[in-house]
């Protein structure tokens, strides 16, 4: 895709997603963060998407990551509803894979070492479950969870320095997968098949969901 068509497509984009932040200094700042993760930035960190956007600190990003009242789900459903329009087709297939974000410390959510096939070894990390959407006309990730071990889901007191709702039980990676599946079964996406890594066909609830 072109340079010029692809800018324009993001703005479309930003432009649909605008509405679910309330305030028009949240809107640009969502424009900013996800230009700043699509740009050129080495480590995309507060500081250095900050800089890439031009501001002073990064005070504003992590006010809107952080404190700010949206809701991301209604941002996926958006994207959903995007995507089935682009790029839908009754041939479409959802992939379903996990992937692992190497941190340090232990604060980040569903943070502890353990195994990240990104890395290909046992990391420090974070791991999510995602799903992305593909079709002859073209892919897109289109929803995502996050894997939260038990060392995150025994302990209430670190769940709530992280800010995880008080609900969230433990999960495997294949019960997410079931979540993610059925979310998208319901949503605008026609789909015809659901592909997955060899470990979710080991889990014979995932397979027989499908």
């Amino acid at each position: 895709m072109q340079p010029d068509v692809w800018l324009s497509e993001l703005e479309e984009v930003l432009v649909r997603v605008g509405h679910r932040f309330s305030r028009v200094d949240l809107r640009r700042r969502m424009r900013a963060y996800v230009r700043g993760l699509l740009g050129q930035v080495g480590r995309k960190n507060g500081w250095q998407l900050a800089e890439y956007a031009g501001h002073s600190t990064p005070a504003g990003l992590q006010h809107l990551l952080g404190r700010a009242c949206w809701d991301p789900d209604e941002l996926r459903d958006d994207l959903q509803e995007y995507v089935a329009e682009r790029l839908g087709d009754r041939a479409g297939v959802l992939i379903v894979d996990d992937t692992g974000f190497i941190k340090k410390g232990t604060t980040s959510a569903g943070v502890q070492r353990q195994y990240s096939g990104t890395a290909g070894r046992t990391e420090n990390c974070q791991i999510g479950v995602f799903a992305a959407y593909a079709t002859s006309k073209g892919r897109a990730l289109v929803d995502r969870e996050l894997y939260l071990p038990k060392s995150w889901t025994q302990d209430a007191d670190r769940c709530t320095a992280a800010k995880i709702p008080h609900e969230r039980e433990f999960a495997t990676k294949g019960d997410l997968a079931k979540v993610i599946v059925a979310r998208a079964l319901a949503s605008p996406l026609p789909i015809a098949w659901v592909t997955a890594d060899s470990a979710y066909g080991q889990e014979w609830r995932f397979r027989r969901m499908l």
